[in-house]
């Protein structure tokens, strides 16, 4: 069990809120378990998500022990970027899913890392070891995994805090009509499809607005809700620009403010160029408009969507320093790229984050 004193900047914040200052919980779903769970209790009372708390006031947490479960080691060819004594980066491919769920017991990343090494970080989820970030089945590149507590709580803070450096490449249908832009919005489950993810809307209008928010001729998406619970959804903030372009699709570069589940997919879909076969949000039935016959069978034959997680940074646990790297576009990509006509630009890291 362990002690946390609320200081005098969390006076008047929920208890869930708080948590997230405490150096031994790493994320908002831990928070939410340890209160579920009656393991944080005031003056020996169990308290509630909605309790708000005030300067001064000490909480007992009890982290229950967490025995490690009998994750079964799967032998797979990962592509290690960087790994040392505290982190391993790797280069996701596209198909392997991170974690265990129905369905997916012992074949994902995390049997993967279990068959390459023995000392990832349990943390709070036992079946999850060294989690910190995620990334969608058919989304392939950089994602990061935790090999002590020490480690997997330093990442947790700087994904929750967005000090972490996040730059994706995606191919997607048409031209945005910026360059350049800021997306923002509340992100919810689809009202009529489980599977998905929506922004709420305005209330009365079919699509998103594009506003200017007057800085640097970049472009403000807003698609907020009237007559809606906004607690029910979750901010979402996505920046894009536009790398190149052929006559019918375009590779943008996106950089996440926050990482929910599907943003980038979203957002996309919602401006009008969903990605590359990403049967979910438009991606496949928007080849039909397509002018080739063989590029729309290549789309809707595609077993993945051509988004891919180039780089990554962050502060590195034990070291004062921050570090970067970069997964090059995936070959399984290349032919899609020929079909589309899109050119790669440089794939290095800009010299000012090395």
């Amino acid at each position: 069990m362990i002690q946390f004193k609320i200081s005098e900047d969390l006076n008047g914040a929920r208890i869930d809120q708080a948590l997230l200052e405490c150096e031994k919980i790493i994320s908002r779903s831990q928070a939410k378990k340890l209160l579920s769970q009656g393991l944080v209790k005031y003056k020996g009372k169990m308290v509630k998500p909605s309790f708000k708390v005030e300067e001064g006031m000490v909480f007992d947490i009890d982290f229950p022990d967490i025995v490690k479960e009998k994750l079964a080691p799967y032998e797979f060819p990962l592509e290690i970027i960087h790994e040392d004594s505290d982190v391993i980066v790797v280069n996701k491919p596209a198909g392997l899913v991170v974690h265990p769920s129905h369905g997916h017991e012992n074949d994902t990343l995390i049997n993967a890392l279990i068959y390459h090494c023995k000392d990832l970080s349990i943390g709070f989820h036992e079946d999850r070891p060294g989690l910190i970030h995620r990334l969608d089945r058919d989304t392939s590149g950089t994602i990061v995994i935790a090999k002590n507590e020490m480690a997997q709580n330093s990442l947790a803070k700087q994904f929750q805090k967005k000090t972490t450096h996040r730059k994706y490449w995606a191919l997607v249908f048409g031209h945005p009509k910026h360059s350049e832009a800021k997306v923002e919005s509340i992100l919810d489950r689809h009202p009529t499809d489980r599977k998905r993810f929506a922004s709420l809307r305005k209330e009365g209008t079919q699509r998103p607005n594009l506003v200017v928010n007057g800085i640097a001729d970049m472009q403000t998406l807003e698609i907020m809700a009237d007559g809606v619970d906004l607690k029910r959804g979750k901010k979402a903030v996505t920046n894009y620009r536009v790398l190149t372009e052929s006559s019918e699709f375009s590779l943008v570069e996106l950089m996440l403010e926050t990482g929910r589940t599907h943003q980038i997919r979203i957002h996309l879909s919602e401006l009008g160029h969903p990605v590359v076969g990403d049967e979910l949000y438009g991606g496949k039935t928007r080849a039909n408009n397509c002018k080739s016959p063989a590029l729309r069978k290549y789309i809707k034959d595609m077993n993945r969507f051509a988004l891919h997680a180039k780089e990554l940074g962050f502060k590195h646990p034990s070291r004062e320093e921050r570090v970067y790297f970069n997964a090059q576009w995936p070959d399984d990509l290349n032919e899609i790229l020929n079909l589309t006509k899109i050119n790669l630009p440089n794939q290095e890291i800009p010299e000012d984050l090395n």
